[in-house]
């Protein structure tokens, strides 16, 4: 266990000496630990910087208060529960490459016989299980495309299930012990000072428990939850390019056009031609080599030849094309004019519809800026906001969260879009694409491989984290993962956020803000029973998720219950329990976690939606908790 994870009683009495030796009696190491805390809270709000970037803030500045050594605040970086977390995005990546999720919504489907009553159950059931395994984000994002197609063969507008998806997502951080990071960060917490380690189902009981009461409660509830136009399609069909065309107003922009020998064109980069000024977009390069035709993937160092044929997009606002081809040295070929994805190049050009989520790194820049080309290889070619397409030139215009890309490219680059979530979720697999998943066939090998890694961290022969290396490296040695899907899948942004925030529990701790902490509970629930201090963390918890993330407040938290349960002379297990499932019960607003701004845009919520369902239901599940806590694990 890292230094600053286990008890270091000798460490802390100089420390706790000089607070309690300042002049006037006055805990200046407290006071300057809280104002880097307050600090932190004040950049989470205003996100800015990135999440990420303040977590690095702080392992910066918490040496400077003299509470903390160097090495202390780093060494979560040698945490294994860190390590663990990590090495389950690589897990969930495996389910992820051989489609089951995506076989799980097909298979949802032909279960419900129509019934929305059915869809929403075993949609909610399906997610919270699958989603044990994995992150709550990560699985939400994976069932979003899942859930519109449903909607699509049924009829059902989106805005009906994106919300239960969203719920569902919540409520698998509840199921095992390692289906959330704040599970993970409260265990450690029990380890670290001396306690009993929660088994891998002790939260199971309590999250069967809330998943049961959200599928009564959403059967209700989802009468609540406004259906809104373009919410839905009543299409039993998946959208087609011929779609999106008509959707981005895109019509009359391909072009096809071979390079002449005298073409200015000819033997420059397209860096230095700089195309894309002039309002096009250059989508693919056909090159014929030994009698053979090969379709290239043009980048900034790419060179025309004499001879090649250029599939481009006339974006708008581009000048007068005839112009251009004049200008430029080039033969237009035929094509026609109405149709932007290329019938002979369907096999390997495609399109489809992406969501700029809340934390990707585009928001606030103009697509021409964003080097979404350089590094996703796909070309932006419509920009749809609030359900209106823009006509004019957008490549200028700053992004906003929730705003939906069309994007063209080479298939193997739309696939791999469809695998990383960092910037954008797509929404749609269009009719023409070709569904072949990185690791077709490969199911039944993640399946067995998963069944092993749950046994051996039931069984306890073994670590957690030794247990999941295991499952890991057996992914990548059945195919299942590579290496460098492996790493792309890792959300490092939240682990560093994670890293970050650890070093205040025991900053915390060391000056006496714990016990303080505690002891104002303690005050304001007066004689009350255990019951009402565990609905006061379970509450403060839950408030604290409202502003920081789940991971985070589940730090802070997960040392003022345990303290608390001292002070009551109780078992700390029963609080540590309550700050796992409060933390997860993040069901209030849009922005309470992720998981519920991924599903904003697909269905077409507001502010007030989320406010109207999810504010009763986490009473509910506070009540629920409240009940069930003390009588599976007594204080």
């Amino acid at each position: 266990m890292p230094p600053f994870l286990q008890p270091d009683a000798d460490a802390a009495l100089p420390i706790l000496s000089a607070a309690r030796t300042v002049p006037g009696g006055f805990n200046w190491p407290l006071v300057s630990v809280l104002l880097l805390l307050a600090a932190a809270v004040a950049m989470f709000l205003r996100n800015q910087p990135r999440m990420d970037v303040v977590a690095l803030l702080m392992i910066a500045g918490l040496p400077f208060t003299g509470v903390l050594t160097m090495d202390e605040a780093l060494a979560g970086f040698a945490d294994p529960n860190i390590v663990l977390i990590a090495l389950l995005f690589v897990l969930g990546e495996g389910l992820v490459r051989t489609g089951i999720a995506r076989s799980i919504g097909d298979w949802i489907h032909r279960r419900v016989d129509g019934s929305e009553t059915k869809l929403l159950l075993l949609l909610m059931a399906s997610v919270a299980i699958l989603g044990a395994m994995m992150s709550s984000t990560a699985i939400v994002a994976i069932f979003i495309p899942v859930v519109l197609r449903i909607c699509r063969k049924s009829g059902i507008p989106a805005s009906r299930l994106m919300m239960p998806l969203s719920f569902a997502g919540l409520i698998s951080g509840m199921m095992t012990l390692i289906s959330t990071p704040p599970n993970l960060v409260v265990n450690a917490e029990l380890v670290r000072q001396g306690e009993e380690s929660f088994h891998f189902f002790s939260v199971t009981p309590f999250g069967l428990a809330v998943l049961v009461l959200g599928l009564v409660y959403m059967s209700y509830a989802r009468r609540w939850i406004p259906e809104r136009a373009d919410a839905g399609s009543a299409s039993s069909e998946l959208p087609s390019f011929s779609d999106w065309i008509g959707k981005y107003q895109l019509a009359a922009r391909a072009r096809r056009v071979r390079v002449m020998p005298e073409s200015r064109l000819a033997g420059e980069t397209l860096e230095t031609l700089a195309l894309r000024g002039s309002g096009v977009n250059l989508l693919a390069v056909e090159r014929v080599r030994d009698r053979r035709r090969t379709l290239l993937q043009p980048n900034r160092s790419f060179r025309p030849r004499a001879g090649d044929v250029l599939f481009l997009d006339v974006a708008p606002g581009g000048e007068e094309f005839s112009a251009l081809a004049q200008d430029f040295g080039v033969e237009e070929l035929p094509l026609d004019p109405d149709s932007l994805h290329f019938d002979d190049l369907s096999q390997d050009i495609g399109m489809t519809e992406a969501v700029v989520t809340a934390d990707s790194n585009l928001v606030g820049r103009s697509i021409r800026d964003s080097r979404i080309r350089a590094e996703s290889g796909l070309t932006v070619i419509g920009l749809r906001r609030a359900g209106e397409a823009f006509t004019s030139d957008f490549f200028d215009e700053p992004l906003r969260v929730g705003d939906t890309l069309l994007v063209t490219g080479f298939w193997k680059d739309i696939q791999r879009l469809e695998r990383d979530k960092r910037q954008f979720v797509m929404l749609d697999l269009p009719k023409e694409f070709e569904d072949v998943l990185p690791a077709a066939g490969k199911g039944p090998a993640a399946l067995g491989i998963l069944a092993l890694v749950i046994a051996l961290m039931v069984a306890g022969v073994i670590p957690n984290v030794h247990a999941v290396l295991i499952g890991c490296l057996l992914m990548g040695l059945f195919g299942v993962v590579t290496m460098k899907s492996a790493y792309a899948s890792i959300s490092w942004k939240s682990l560093v956020l994670i890293v970050g925030m650890l070093p205040f529990s025991l900053a915390l701790q060391r000056t006496g803000g714990i016990e303080m902490v505690a002891q104002g509970i303690l005050g304001l629930i007066g004689e009350g029973s255990p019951r009402l201090a565990l609905a006061v963390v379970f509450t403060v918890t839950s408030v604290f998720s409202l502003f920081i993330s789940n991971t985070a407040a589940a730090v802070l938290m997960a040392p003022v219950a345990i303290a608390l349960a001292k002070d009551l002379g109780a078992s700390p297990h029963p609080f540590a329990m309550v700050v796992m499932l409060a933390a997860s019960a993040a069901f209030m607003t849009p922005v309470s976690s992720p998981v519920n701004t991924l599903v904003v845009s697909p269905g077409n919520y507001r502010f007030a939606d989320f406010a109207r369902i999810g504010v009763p239901f986490t009473i509910l599940v506070m009540l629920a908790s409240v009940i069930l806590v003390p009588i599976l694990l007594p204080p």
